[in-house]
């Protein structure tokens, strides 16, 4: 099983959703099966992430992007919260700032890549500017266009010069899933937090947003930063495909536990002395 294969947006290739079953979840495995796969990948993460938390050659930066209600914040509770906290964080890109306006639209970004060791979650990110920004006509096309460009070095900086592995992740769900979600978002009590003023308003430029998406994985999707597309009707599906993805990814690092810094026969005939005390 290697859903990187299977959902992988190939370099200089162009994807259509439309082509795309959300409700997609896999060939051959059930919703239990599905749990007991998800924790041994959840274990591996945890254990992954150790090692670069330990090693300190690598960092990972996870980038989620999705239409409202498709599982951001869930994919981060049910997957990437195998993560330390001590070594990963999470950041949320709403809006930009007064003061962010001022600046190129990657100044605000930059602070909170990882660094060496580290893991960062982007909830939303730096392509909110080539997404939201066009829909809805916050910049001229000249001005959003030219940001692709900025986005592949940007990218292409942190893999070259601080190790950083790039895993971005759409999630994809069917407008009628959508829909289901927002209703349970508002006969739920709990879930009530979440409506947005906003929510049915962005429904009506589905269109233009699977457009804009589209664009963005043609323009993006580079063998050292790819994009995956994962169907996300199913949420139990998308959890796994995610873990799975994320865990064989780091995998391939070949990360190690780092030498001792000291001498360990030393130490030992400390701790011996020690305990005849």
């Amino acid at each position: 099983m290697d859903f990187r294969k299977e959902f992988l947006v190939e370099p200089g290739c162009r994807v259509k959703l439309d082509h795309i079953d959300p409700g997609y979840k896999g060939k051959d495995i059930s919703e239990d099966d599905a749990r007991e796969h998800l924790e041994k990948y959840r274990a591996k993460l945890t254990d992954q992430q150790l090692l670069m938390y330990s090693e300190k050659k690598h960092s990972l930066l996870i980038v989620l992007q999705a239409l409202d209600a498709a599982g951001k914040d869930g994919t981060v509770n049910h997957v990437l919260s195998a993560f330390n906290p001590q070594g990963s964080t999470v950041v949320g890109f709403k809006g930009p700032t007064a003061p962010e306006r001022e600046h190129d639209f990657l100044w605000r970004v930059h602070p909170h890549v990882p660094g060496r060791g580290a893991v960062a979650v982007f909830n939303r990110s730096h392509y909110e500017d080539v997404l939201v920004v066009r829909v809805h006509k916050l910049a001229p096309r000249e001005v959003w266009l030219e940001r692709y460009e900025g986005i592949n070095d940007f990218e292409k900086l942190l893999y070259h010069q601080n190790q950083t592995t790039i895993i971005k992740f759409f999630l994809h769900i069917s407008k009628d899933e959508q829909l289901r979600r927002f209703k349970q978002r508002l006969d739920d009590p709990a879930r009530n937090w979440k409506i947005s003023d906003s929510d049915y308003k962005e429904r009506e430029l589905w269109d233009d947003y699977t457009q804009a998406f589209e664009d963005v994985f043609a323009a993006t999707s580079r063998k050292h930063a790819p994009w995956y597309v994962i169907p996300s009707n199913h949420k139990w599906f998308r959890n796994l495909a995610v873990a799975q993805i994320v865990a064989a990814t780091l995998e391939d690092l070949g990360m190690k536990m780092p030498e001792p810094l000291v001498d360990l026969r030393v130490i030992r005939k400390q701790y011996h002395e020690a305990a005849q005390e």
